[in-house]
């Protein structure tokens, strides 16, 4: 686990001058604290996380709403330790609806995670909405990190997270093509991530609605997880809310074929629909980047002289 995106619950949550990427010795985890912090968390800054074994060879990048993740959530063991278990099979998660105004989430999270240093902050912002003569459009408007990845074929990529509120998802959605326009003037990035729970799907966007949203009318957009797909735990429902786009040919060519899906926590450990339910009414979706070739070599490599090491001791 290289990376932690997280987000809290209410609205207007990302504050200027509260989002803030915090260092560790192994890694940097991008904190967007809730509107009762006072201060930024400086717990998470002192927390000292041991090196992983080998990396696996491709970046797995994943969303997660978790759900009102706080006090309660944190005492359920069993929800716990599938939270932990999800997160530990990325190397950056984005994880929404936290709940934390204590600052307890993001030490016991950290506590519990080791990680191997695979990418690292380049730049990051708050966006900030503002239209003459129109009120915000986001709810909660988007802290954009600029990450660098010498080990992956693209070599850097820009994630924009997002939560919309569901009567406003079609608004919202739309709006990323303005962020990407902004980010795109402020950095000249080429490779973009946009991902979250979009609230994409069902009631909240009709089917007449994907003709007013840029994001899916402009093809250069492209969509990794489909309309098609259930992100949601409830046998009684089928909805693709939450989703992951990508902009630019050269992060579309990096991902791993067949790597971007929908992943069922409760079936990969056997949860009844009750048990899931109480770590998240949604499941993570997610995608790998190829590993550069030199990074793959380099792993070979490194296997090859220990392989050598003990043939000959």
């Amino acid at each position: 686990m290289e990376m932690l995106l997280l987000q809290g619950a209410k609205k207007g949550n990302w504050l200027p001058g509260k989002g803030a990427v915090l260092t560790t010795s192994q890694k940097r985890v991008l904190f967007s604290p809730m509107s009762s912090f006072p201060s930024l968390p400086t717990e998470c800054t002192d927390l000292q996380i041991p090196g992983a074994g080998s990396a696996a060879l491709a970046l797995k990048i994943c969303s997660f709403n978790v759900r009102s993740f706080g006090e309660s959530k944190k005492a359920n063991c069993n929800a716990m330790d599938v939270i932990v278990k999800v997160i530990k099979r990325c190397d950056i998660i984005l994880l929404m609806e936290i709940k934390d105004s204590s600052n307890r989430i993001c030490p016991t999270l950290m506590e519990k995670l080791n990680g191997e240093k695979l990418v690292s902050v380049k730049q990051s912002y708050l966006y900030h909405d503002y239209q003459a003569g129109d009120a915000d459009v986001f709810s909660r408007e988007p802290f954009v990190v600029w990450f660098q990845s010498p080990y992956t074929a693209v070599k850097d990529f820009v994630i924009v997270p997002l939560h919309t509120t569901p009567e406003t998802s079609v608004r919202e959605i739309d709006e990323l093509a303005n962020v990407y326009t902004d980010v795109k003037r402020r950095w000249n990035a080429e490779n973009f991530i946009f991902m979250g729970d979009f609230n994409a799907g069902c009631s909240y966007v009709p089917k007449k609605a994907w003709k007013d949203i840029r994001l899916r009318t402009d093809p250069k957009f492209v969509w990794l997880i489909g309309d098609q797909e259930d992100t949601t735990v409830k046998k009684s429902t089928n909805c693709a809310y939450d989703r992951i786009v990508l902009r630019g040919q050269n992060i579309v060519n990096s991902v791993v074929p067949q790597s971007n899906l929908v992943f069922d926590f409760q079936k990969a450990y056997r949860l009844s629909e009750s048990k899931a339910l109480d770590v998240s009414d949604h499941f993570p979706v997610e995608f790998k980047l190829q590993s550069s070739r030199a990074f793959t070599n380099s792993k070979k490599s490194v296997s090859s002289k220990k392989k050598k090491k003990t043939s000959h001791a």
